[in-house]
């Protein structure tokens, strides 16, 4: 007889619940991020912000990783170059979708960055030469169908920052293969750790070309826009430890609540139509590539 816990057993269910709420939370705290970053790009220049915000998380994340399993020596690593490179694109992947903040409303740039796991899906092939089947492909098309709803190319109603919001989704994307793939011999706090200072590295080379003499009252913003980066990651990284990824991922798309709420009370943003009708297709199109993912790995 199995005594592995099914969704029904006790403990199953607990894990669950505190993975969903762990990755509300983690959510909440990334949107929270985005719309610090949107305030802060008002005024600074944004390579400065993803300096800042690398710099500020990477002592947190270190204090963190001290007191974790296996200590500092857990961020011990034979793939430099891997890290080099998770680097350069956390630095692009923070950089185009701060940049498209600036121009674009928080929710838009939201609904756009939803395409990251369709984007996976497509690179997975070539990639990690995973199997993907008909109907996640079309899945793949259905989403990025979405994403041309949200963008609306070749009508008046389009924007040429909403190409670098889709940017950002393709390095995020990207991210994700980079994790995925190496995932069995770097830690998924090393991956952190060393894309963090990696970026804080990347940037910081161009700071004395860019820098903004900071204002003392924005230096709270800035502490909070690195801590809760960091707090972000360690949350939505604890949140697929308690639970699985078939449960808690449909909360990603809770993010698109919290940006619509801080676009209307900050900026009074109110999405168009077609803002609302392209989030829905992105969102549905990613979940049921969840879905067929959560069932290729239950048969396998």
């Amino acid at each position: 007889m199995s005594t592995r816990p099914t969704a029904s057993d006790p403990a199953a269910s607990s894990g669950n619940l505190a993975g969903i709420a762990t990755m509300v939370a983690g959510v909440f705290g990334l949107a929270t991020t985005d719309a610090l970053a949107k305030f802060l790009g008002e005024t600074y220049p944004v390579l400065q912000l993803v300096f800042l915000r690398s710099a500020i998380s990477l002592p947190l994340l270190l204090m963190i990783a001290k007191f974790s399993q296996g200590g500092l020596n857990a961020l011990r690593t034979r793939r430099p170059w891997v890290h080099v490179a998770r680097a350069g694109l956390v630095a692009l992947g923070i950089f185009t979708f701060y940049s498209a903040l600036t121009y674009l409303p928080l929710a838009e740039v939201t609904a756009i960055a939803f395409a990251a796991p369709l984007i996976m899906t497509a690179l997975s092939r070539p990639l990690l030469g995973e199997q993907v089947g008909w109907r996640r492909w079309s899945a793949v098309l259905v989403g990025l169908a979405g994403v041309l709803i949200v963008v609306q190319p070749g009508t008046a109603a389009f924007q040429p920052a909403a190409l670098i919001a889709l940017a950002a989704a393709f390095f995020y994307a990207l991210m994700l293969i980079t994790a995925r793939k190496f995932a069995a011999s770097e830690s998924a706090l090393s991956l952190v750790v060393w894309s963090t200072a990696g970026a804080g590295v990347i940037t910081g080379v161009l700071m004395p070309f860019t820098w903004t003499p900071m204002a003392a009252g924005d230096a709270g913003g800035f502490l909070a826009l690195g801590s809760l980066g960091a707090i972000t990651m360690l949350l939505l990284t604890r949140a697929f430890h308690l639970a699985p990824a078939a449960v808690i991922a449909p909360f990603d798309y809770t993010a698109l609540i919290w940006s619509l709420t801080y676009g209307w009370l900050i900026w009074g943003e109110v999405p168009a139509a077609s803002t609302w009708a392209g989030a829905a297709v992105i969102a549905g199109a990613g979940l049921y590539v969840l879905h067929r993912e959560s069932r290729r790995k239950t048969t396998d």
